[in-house]
């Protein structure tokens, strides 16, 4: 029976969209499939890995009856991208096998019954409901991820707490390290606050999905999921159990010094002294003097190097260390001309660095012995 009949295109799209989540290794083989499902006109593609969920459809111009199967997502993909860009693509379903035609290109893949395949049960008590531009979720998103931890055993730090406050919209990242926060006002909103923590694989897929434009993404909240709608595409993901730390704590809100820097000289400088900074604690060592940033580092082979910036600095002498990806991390994802670097007065605080046009970002970066 005939599944579906259209240009490379029109199928090349959809499964990109839901192929980011597959996996190549899973104890389901199933979860290395997509869902195809043909009803009429219109086709809809699912994959899973348990935790997530993507949806999206197509409507073709024509097409009879209703059929579902699943197929291998990567070998599909991967069969399509090399096909030539000229031809339709006809899927065919027949004796537990998709042929693929196009052209004078013929394949045929296995395929697991639909039946077989665990779409994610829909809460039925999505109670909260808020909506954004993509371009502003998206650029939330941005600005924090990189803080993410990544298979650390505190498991409700893989990923990023987002706060719905009436119409605030809040979100922080930590490794335990250094924190990024930032958040916004928006149109609708909720009443009173809800706190919830998204897992890591779904905030890289938003970044991954989410258009920079003013096309909106609908978010529905229920006690363990979280639905994003936007472009056909419906991601729901199940939410992070476990307490996120108190961000509030970990702020600084009184320090009186501050130093601007040119984002861009102070990402290079940063760039340049890595080269010979030690490569398993990538440690630099920052001096404020009087007028003047030293940015040095050195090796294990006795190597060094040495940056110097102009900057305005009248306070005492303070030598403090870092891991120099932190502050590259958080100058690579920022837009802005200038970074504000607010001080303590010792070498064992912590060094919050804001910015001008953007009052809600905050990151903060604990200091390292060096």
């Amino acid at each position: 029976m005939e599944l579906l009949k259209c240009s490379k295109d029109q199928l090349l799209n959809p499964l990109s969209i839901v192929s980011g989540i597959v996996e190549r290794r899973h104890t389901l083989p199933v979860l290395a499939n997509v869902l195809i499902k043909k009803d009429q006109k219109n086709i809809t593609f699912t994959s899973t890995d348990i935790e997530i969920q993507i949806k999206t459809q197509i409507t073709l111009e024509q097409g009879e009856g209703s059929i579902d199967t699943t197929v291998n997502a990567k070998k599909l993909l991967d069969i399509l991208k090399a096909l030539s860009d000229d031809k339709d693509v006809g899927l065919t379903l027949k004796d537990n096998k998709v042929a693929i035609n196009s052209g004078k290109s013929k394949f045929n893949l296995q395929t697991l019954p639909a039946n077989d395949f665990p779409e994610m049960a829909k809460s039925s008590d999505f109670t909260h409901s808020i909506t954004l531009k993509q371009k502003q979720l998206k650029d939330l998103l941005n600005k924090i991820h990189y803080a993410m931890a990544v298979q650390d055993i505190r498991y409700y730090l893989n990923g990023l707490l987002m706060i719905l406050d009436d119409k605030q919209l809040s979100v922080v990242a930590t490794d335990g390290h250094r924190l990024a926060f930032t958040g916004m006002e928006n149109e609708t909103g909720i009443d009173g606050k809800k706190e919830l923590i998204l897992p890591r694989k779904t905030v890289l897929e938003l970044q991954r999905l989410l258009q920079d434009n003013d096309e909106s993404v609908v978010i529905d909240v229920s006690n363990n999921q979280i639905r994003f709608t936007f472009n056909q595409i419906e991601l729901t993901s199940k939410l992070v159990e476990g307490k996120f730390p108190d961000y509030q704590k970990v702020i600084p809100v009184d320090y009186t010094k501050q130093v601007s820097i040119n984002r861009q000289l102070l990402q290079q400088a940063l760039q340049r002294v890595a080269i010979l900074s030690n490569e398993k604690f990538k440690g630099v060592r920052w001096l404020f003097e009087s007028n003047s940033l030293k940015i040095s580092s050195t090796n294990t082979d006795q190597e060094n190097a040495l940056e110097e910036l102009d900057i305005e600095y009248s306070g005492e002498p303070l030598d403090i260390g870092f891991n120099v990806t932190y502050l590259l991390d958080v100058l690579s994802n920022q837009k802005t001309e200038d970074i504000l670097i607010n001080l303590g007065d010792t070498a064992t605080q912590s060094v919050l660095i804001t910015v001008k046009d953007d009052a809600q970002f905050k990151y903060v970066v604990m200091p390292m012995r060096i």
